[in-house]
C-alpha cells in the first residue's frame, strides 16, 4: 500500500511526451502502432520476475528497505513503483512508501517543445528528507529524463541517497547517469522504438522493440 500527500496537483497543459525516450522522439499513436508491429521482448512473466528480482535487489542494498521511498516518474513508472512497494511489502511484511515525481518543468527540451501535460506529484506523508530514494522508471535511453528527474527531487528535500530503477535499460547515454536496478538490458540502435505496456495504463503487460518512425 503507497499513502501519499499530494504536493502538486497536475494543471491542464496541451498535450506531451514523458519519459526518458521523449528526449529524443514523442509518444505518438503513430510510434505505438509501430511497436505494436514489432517483437516481444519481454512477456507479462518476464516482467513480473524482472520487478521481483529488483525489489529483491532493493532489500538487498538497502539492508531490508529501511528508510526507503519509491518515487516513479510519470507516466508508466508510477505503476512501476507500485508494484515494486507491493513486492517489497510482500517480502517484508511491511508497506513501503511510494510516490510519484513529475520532471516536466525540470526537462532540459522545455524550451524546443514548451506545450506538455504536467503530472502529479505526490510524496509520501514522512517526505524524503533523510530517505534513500528509489526512482523508478520504465526506459532508460539518454537519461535526460533522470537528469529532470535529480533537479525536481532537489524541489521536495534532501534525501540521504538516491538510487535509479529502470524496467529496460536500452543504452545510448549521453549524460552520465547509470542504474543501480535493471530489469532488461536490451541493446538498440536509435531507429528502434523500445514500447513498455502495463496492464494499468494500456490494458496489457509487454515490452516491444520495434522501428521509430523515419
Amino acid at each position: 500500500m503507497c499513502a501519499m500527500r499530494p504536493e502538486h496537483e497536475p494543471k491542464r497543459a496541451v498535450s506531451g511526451p514523458s519519459g526518458d525516450q521523449e528526449a529524443v522522439g514523442e509518444d505518438s499513436a503513430l510510434e505505438r502502432a509501430e511497436a505494436s508491429a514489432g517483437k516481444t521482448v519481454l512477456t507479462p512473466e518476464e516482467i513480473r520476475r524482472a520487478l521481483s528480482r529488483i525489489a529483491h535487489e532493493i532489500l538487498e542494498r538497502t539492508h531490508g528497505g529501511e528508510g526507503v521511498v519509491l518515487l516513479g516518474i510519470p507516466t508508466r513508472g508510477v505503476p512501476l513503483a507500485r508494484r515494486l512497494a507491493a513486492r517489497i511489502g510482500e517480502f517484508e511484511g511491511a508497506p513501503v512508501p511510494c510516490g510519484s515525481l513529475d520532471v516536466t518543468m525540470h526537462r532540459d527540451d522545455l524550451r524546443l517543445r514548451p506545450a506538455r501535460a504536467l503530472q502529479r506529484t505526490e510524496v509520501p506523508p514522512d517526505g524524503v528528507d533523510g530517505k534513500t530514494v528509489v526512482l523508478v522508471d520504465d526506459v532508460l535511453f539518454s537519461g535526460r529524463t533522470v537528469r529532470a528527474a535529480l533537479d525536481a527531487l532537489n524541489d521536495l528535500g534532501r534525501p540521504r541517497a538516491v538510487q535509479l530503477a529502470v524496467l529496460v535499460d536500452r543504452g545510448h547515454r549521453e549524460l552520465p547517469i547509470r542504474a543501480d536496478y535493471v530489469g532488461k538490458n536490451l541493446p538498440t540502435s536509435y531507429r528502434e522504438m523500445v514500447r513498455v505496456l502495463l496492464t494499468e495504463t494500456d490494458g496489457e503487460d509487454s515490452v516491444l522493440l520495434g522501428e521509430r518512425a523515419r
